[in-house]
């Protein structure tokens, strides 16, 4: 009997133990899984423009129906940069996990030949006015206030530190673009890096400036614009990404796991 005494109180030490062990292993493992599903959505440009190349700074396109990128033909004066930014933190819950990113865009000149074309992030923050290129809009139209042009954030008080932009050096995503049709820059760690700042920082999301081929003449690409008449063929931004569960969730999965734990301690 004494013996068969001590093994009931070694069996009551061990059972709530096994228990604790066996509750904690379950709470992280709920914790672990729960915010692994990932949700999918896609967003519009908030804004966009292009930098016409200008020693006055007088030349943009904010509300024009297309961006340019690259060198026009033009003797000076014939560099293009297009700039473009998406409301992240309006659209993603605070604190989701950015899984992955894509960018794509569609052009829409006869220029065929490859060019590969780099998204850089903005450091600093930029306008889109009223402005309206003429003709084909290559050439750009006259700034009007709150515009980004060469040598304007907001056109015409304040400046970029360098003209042409302030974005940093690092890559984010970059794809070769030939003739007419829709192109997209694939996810990279730098892009999910980007979006993720984006989303836990929103005062830094500025977006990025789109670099092609600025060495040689006649390389500019024709993108349409967020103002293009074809919904469609609109910049699109779609993200990946794990969004935080719920407390009441993480509540209603442990109350579903506990009464078993308690209804083994007790036996």
């Amino acid at each position: 009997m004494p013996q068969h005494d001590d093994s009931i109180a070694q069996g009551r030490g061990v059972l709530p133990t096994m228990a604790t062990r066996t509750f904690l292993v379950l709470f992280v493992a709920i914790i672990a899984v729960a915010p692994a599903a990932a949700d999918v959505i896609s967003l519009g440009a908030s804004k966009d423009n292009t930098l016409y190349e200008s020693a006055t700074g007088s030349l943009s396109n904010g509300a024009g129906p297309a961006m340019f990128v690259g060198r026009t033909s033009q003797g000076t004066g014939s560099i293009r940069r297009a700039v473009l930014a998406f409301d992240v933190a309006g659209a993603i819950p605070a604190g989701a996990i950015i899984q992955g990113v894509t960018l794509k865009l569609h052009n829409t000149a006869a220029n065929i030949d490859d060019e590969t074309l780099a998204f850089q992030r903005l450091i600093t923050d930029w306008g889109e006015g009223s402005s309206i290129a003429g003709g084909s809009g290559g050439s750009g139209g006259p700034a009007e206030v709150g515009d980004a042009t060469w040598l304007h954030t907001f056109f015409d008080a304040d400046l970029w530190t360098t003209p042409g932009g302030d974005f940093d050096p690092v890559i984010s995503a970059a794809t070769t673009v030939g003739g007419p049709g829709s192109y997209t820059w694939d996810s990279t760690t730098q892009l999910v890096d980007d979006v993720q700042l984006f989303l836990d920082d929103p005062a830094m999301n500025f977006g990025w400036i789109l670099l092609g081929n600025e060495n040689l003449s006649g390389t500019a690409k024709k993108f349409d614009a967020r103002e293009g008449l074809d919904p469609a063929l609109q910049p699109v931004m779609t993200v990946n990404y794990s969004p935080v569960p719920e407390p009441t969730t993480l509540m209603m999965l442990i109350a579903a796991v506990l009464p078993a734990l308690v209804g083994r301690r007790r036996a």
